[in-house]
């Protein structure tokens, strides 16, 4: 069992890039039998680079493959249909998929699933050796992977287990060994949550909250970040918990003026005095070869320990985490102010945060569904008349305080079959808040029909514009079931199953 610590990829890695190309550069490391695993991340995507430096032999259609295998809820225990390996359709060496562990080497077979995990084969040479060898590189969807950067009270993780294999020369090499009958002994790769935020957008001393920078908030409290940013939001409120990150290059300045500790002050509102702020959380602090926990809180007499910046930790330059569900609705403003060892006052650069607190989720309600005019109860079974005969909804996807993201109506049934039948979402031109829609008939006018002879659900779900600083956060739906029967049925088509290279069908 070993562990390896991934690096912030600040630019999205292009499988067609070179392990020699700049991309690659400083990713962390970790020795695998017949070569190296190298690993980046992005808040989308683990990237990852098998530099088998053993396979010097360009053959890549005789029988070359890899398995990725992910304990997706990291509890050491093979779940069946849940846990993954990702494996190679077979004779199609650029080709990747992932299927279900069913128990200890028992697999459903290749999902049928679109997906953005990738991966690339290539013959070349790498900074760990020069003669040209197989490389694979793989992009996995950190969604797939069941893996979140929001940053709660432990560093985010993956537990997996790589088995490479080569026909000339031949090798099969397990990671580690045998980690596809068990669980209990896989390595750990720890993701990085800490991309460098461009220093003229940070504020001057609280630099970012999570990963927005503190000059993207306006005055109000709500957060608008450019398009192609990290994290892309329009007048977002801030809800959740909340990680207020320090301006790097300020707190390095303060450390060196002697400041060791600091208080965080807060109000709710934009006026009135401000009070000394009391929050706990932990952080992980590397040591080298793994993370070690480490607790933060103010003391007695609201001070908070300021750590050396230049010791990595699993979130950089924490300065506050707080749950703002403690806090009202509504607008708070923070300041902190530091410290040397004997409490006297370092100076640092004014600057007052101001938040617009809503953790409160969309109201989300189907009114009615109708038939010919008529009220259809749940669970009911409806008879349409004819080929074009269908329902007609009403539905609620409200947000008082004009925090909403974006609502859908939507329709499942069958064999995996789904189809959204009315949805809006937020744009600027909307204003500065967005309320959504109450008693909504959906259609306007006429009727949505139905596809097949089938069990339907039909759901309203809506997401809230409030983010936790790495994605938007607040989701709330409602369903309602029926049976519909058309005059005429639809067949299902089979599916068909494939294994990926190197298991028994």
């Amino acid at each position: 069992m070993s562990n390896v610590l991934s690096i912030w990829a600040q630019t999205p890695i292009q499988l067609t890039e070179s392990l020699s190309d700049a991309v690659w550069s400083g990713a962390g490391k970790m020795a695998i039998p017949g070569g190296f695993l190298l690993v980046k991340n992005d808040a989308h995507f683990l990237y990852a680079a098998l530099d088998l430096t053993e396979d010097t032999g360009n053959d890549p259609s005789t029988g070359d493959y890899f398995w990725f295998t992910f304990d997706r809820d990291r509890n050491g225990n093979i779940n069946p249909n849940y846990d993954v390996n990702y494996g190679l359709y077979p004779g199609q060496p650029e080709k990747m998929g992932r299927q279900y562990y069913l128990g200890p080497n028992a697999w459903t077979g290749l999902l049928n699933e679109v997906s953005q995990s990738k991966c690339k084969i290539a013959f070349e040479s790498s900074p760990n050796l020069a003669t040209n060898h197989r490389v694979w590189k793989i992009r996995f969807d950190l969604n797939d992977l069941n893996v979140s950067l929001i940053p709660f009270f432990f560093a985010p993780q993956l537990k997996f287990g790589i088995k490479v294999h080569s026909t000339s020369p031949a090798f099969d090499h397990d990671t580690p060994a045998n980690f596809s009958s068990s669980f209990s002994a896989l390595n750990t790769l720890y993701l990085s949550r800490k991309p460098v935020v461009t220093p003229t957008l940070q504020g001057p001393v609280m630099g970012t909250v999570g990963l927005i920078p503190t000059t993207k908030i306006n005055a109000a409290g709500r957060a608008t970040t450019d398009p192609g940013y990290y994290i892309e939001v329009q007048n977002a409120a801030f809800g959740g918990l909340l990680n207020v990150i320090g301006n790097r290059t300020t707190l390095q300045n303060l450390w060196t003026a002697g400041a060791r500790k600091y208080k965080v002050l807060h109000r709710q509102g934009t006026s009135g005095s401000f009070s000394e702020y009391r929050s706990a959380w932990y952080n992980y602090r590397w040591n080298g070869t793994d993370y070690e926990l480490d607790s933060y809180g103010a003391d007695s007499g609201n001070y908070y320990t300021f750590p050396n910046p230049a010791v990595d930790y699993s979130i950089d330059d924490l300065l506050l985490q707080f749950d703002s569900n403690n806090l009202t609705k509504g607008q708070h403003q923070f300041q902190v102010a530091f410290y040397n060892a004997s409490n006297l006052v370092v100076p640092a650069t004014a600057q007052t945060l101001t938040l617009f607190i809503d953790n409160e989720i969309p109201v989300v309600k189907i009114n009615s569904i109708k038939h010919g005019g008529v009220n259809v109860d749940a669970c009911a079974i409806v008879n349409m008349t004819s080929a074009t005969d269908g329902l007609v909804f009403n539905i609620d996807a409200f947000d008082a305080d004009g925090d909403l993201l974006s609502w859908g109506l939507s329709a499942a049934w069958g064999n995996n079959n789904a189809e959204v039948i009315a949805s809006d979402s937020y744009t600027i031109a909307k204003g500065t808040t967005w309320t959504g829609v109450q008693n909504l008939t959906i259609p306007a006018t006429g009727v949505w029909v139905p596809d097949a002879s089938c069990a339907y659900g039909f759901t309203v779900s809506a997401y809230a514009r409030t983010t936790n600083g790495y994605s938007y956060i607040g989701y709330n739906q409602v369903s309602k079931y029926l049976t519909i029967i058309k005059p005429a049925g639809i067949p299902i088509s089979a599916e068909r199953i494939l294994m990926p290279k190197g298991i028994a069908v």
